[in-house]
């Protein structure tokens, strides 16, 4: 017995050797692969974040900027995006500093508020009720409101806000958004705010048009849906939505909580103006939870919203089901219904806005907070992407424009940020060359713009270096218009004042319904900006000989000639 062992014992430690080596080649491999993914990914990283040239002024080339260069130029001081691909993240990131003027980097896992970004991610939470029988998207939500109802009117007499008229914007709520609280302010309860009570900063939640019949946005009906979401349940908000869509999906940067809890502030981003500076206490207080409420990350958030597209395909139930899933990606109303917030109206799923009928599969949803801005966009196929930052100035909407559009194009998407107003891209080379070469230089560029794009009318149109190429539109009195007011966000006002000069040279009858004001109106505001009230009386009485009934102008007239 002893000799058969010993005979044995070379073979085994053949076998043993043999085996050891085969684990190491394969552990070898498997890193070599790894290491050649990670690679892979840091230079598909790296194309996305050196963006396209920048043109300037015409004698000079364009200038190549990455996106931590143009974040410095625009005064954003913190991003954070997430990539999805496949169904799963595929890379997250984060850039600058989650607070203005500290070493504090923006990481993966640094918190940041979803806006408005919560109500589709409330509505998760509440046709998952409807799965259980606790709601439904067509009856009258007085039906299972407790707390507080829906004020009765001559609207509410004829057609009931509904769950789905909520979720789409139709139910003929009030108040558009809600600004939060400052650190300090008394917090009101959510019947204070459904009824407009102080300490609320907000006009009362009321129905003012029939509903179903028009369409108009409205945290005021998002506010109702969660005092419906706390009635049926009898739990607190947070807690509802950590039990239906945050512990299910593992995610442990998330929270509907207001305030944010202590132990977390140490990870959240701090708020900054359009203008400069750190919101007072680094953020507001969102007491409107499915509303602004949630504080998460790119990466939860995109998980979060990818969870739609797992259902829908069959691949996960984990909140919803795929025929839920199916109608919440579904459009819910005509598409030609009136918007009474002025241009299209928006593409309703239930809480999701959907891509055009030539992009079928994509949802999205973006949000801005005091201090802080956020967008969403994911496609039913499993890809899509998350950006976050903390500032809400245009600068940093022309930043996450640059940056959506350059993810897209290296990911080889269809895809590029189209405002939801038929804004054109020229307001960013604009913008830009003003950054870099200062006013009288952005004007020369704007009307270098104009001209390129008449050359383009030709059969072989020039090739120009855009930020998305070519441009959606011709640069036209949206540009300097928006432009101007920028500057003068940032302190700027004598600048803004000269771009508006052209603006009004250019289009001096635009009339600008959605924004209530014209080239005139924005330059009068400017002069007194500035102290010149007797050129502010002389613009403003150049308005009213192009629009005779301009109440704004009228009154501002008045209390300028009652000061002198």
């Amino acid at each position: 017995m002893n000799s058969m062992k010993t005979t044995r014992r070379p073979g085994l430690i053949i076998l043993t050797a043999l085996s050891l080596l085969a684990c190491l080649t394969r552990h070898v491999a498997a890193q070599r692969q790894n290491a050649a993914v990670a690679n892979n990914m840091n230079q598909r990283i790296a194309h996305i974040e050196n963006f396209r040239p920048i043109p300037l002024e015409t004698n000079e080339p364009p200038i190549h900027l990455n996106l931590e260069e143009l974040m410095k130029i625009y005064n954003v001081p913190g991003l954070s995006v997430a990539v999805f691909n496949n169904y799963k993240l595929d890379w997250a990131k984060g850039y600058g500093v989650a607070k203005e003027a500290t070493a504090n980097p923006v990481t993966p896992h640094t918190l940041f508020p979803a806006c408005s970004i919560s109500k589709p991610i409330s509505a998760m939470a509440a046709l998952h009720l409807v799965q259980e029988g606790k709601l439904s998207l067509d009856e009258d939500v007085n039906l299972k409101l407790k707390s507080w109802k829906v004020p009765e009117n001559q609207y509410t007499a004829r057609q009931k806000v509904t769950l789905r008229r909520i979720l789409t914007h139709t139910a003929g709520t009030t108040v558009h958004g809600f600004p939060g609280y400052e650190a300090g302010q008394p917090i009101p309860t959510l019947v204070q705010m459904l009824n407009g009570e102080k300490p609320a900063n907000n006009e009362p939640v009321r129905v003012d048009y029939l509903p179903g019949t028009k369409q108009r946005y409205s945290g005021g009906g998002f506010l109702i849906l969660q005092q419906l979401m706390i009635d049926v349940t009898g739990e607190p908000f947070p807690q509802l939505m950590k039990k239906i869509v945050i512990d299910p999906l593992g995610l442990k940067d998330s929270t509907f909580a207001q305030p944010l809890p202590t132990p977390r502030t140490a990870e959240a981003a701090h708020g900054h103006n359009k203008h400069g500076g750190e919101v007072t206490g680094g953020w507001n207080v969102s007491p409107e939870m499915a509303v602004g409420g949630l504080w998460t990350t790119p990466s939860d958030l995109g998980k979060m919203a990818l969870e739609v597209a797992l259902a829908e395909r069959g691949m996960s139930n984990r909140v919803l089901s795929p025929e839920m899933a199916k109608e919440m990606l579904t459009l819910q109303i005509n598409p030609e219904i009136e918007n009474l917030d002025g241009g299209p109206a928006m593409r309703m799923g239930l809480g999701w806005q959907l891509g055009p009928p030539s992009d079928p599969g994509r949802y999205e949803h973006d949000g801005v907070n005091i201090g802080f801005l956020a967008e969403v966009v994911m496609w039913d196929s499993g890809h899509g992407m998350v950006i976050m930052a903390n500032n809400w100035s245009f600068e940093t909407e022309i930043v996450m424009r640059y940056l959506a559009n350059a993810i897209a194009e290296e990911y080889g998407w269809d895809y590029r940020v189209s405002p939801y107003t038929p804004w054109p891209y020229a307001d960013t080379v604009v913008l830009a060359t003003d950054r870099l070469r200062g006013p009288q230089a952005a004007i020369a560029t704007y009307y270098d713009l104009k001209k390129l794009w008449a050359e383009q009318k030709g059969q072989h149109p020039p090739k120009i270096a855009w930020t998305s190429d070519p441009p959606d539109f011709p640069p036209n009195e949206w540009d300097l218009f928006v432009v101007a007011n920028t500057l003068a966000d940032s302190h700027r006002v004598k600048d803004a004042v000269e771009l508006m000069k052209v603006e009004i040279s250019e289009y001096p009858k635009w009339p600008n319904a959605y924004v209530g004001a014209n080239g005139y109106a924005g330059l009068g505001e400017l002069y007194l900006r500035a102290g010149e009230k007797q050129l502010a009386i002389q613009t403003y009485e150049k308005l009213l000989q192009f629009e005779p009934g301009d109440q704004a102008a009228i009154e501002a007239l008045q209390k300028l000639k009652k000061k002198n």
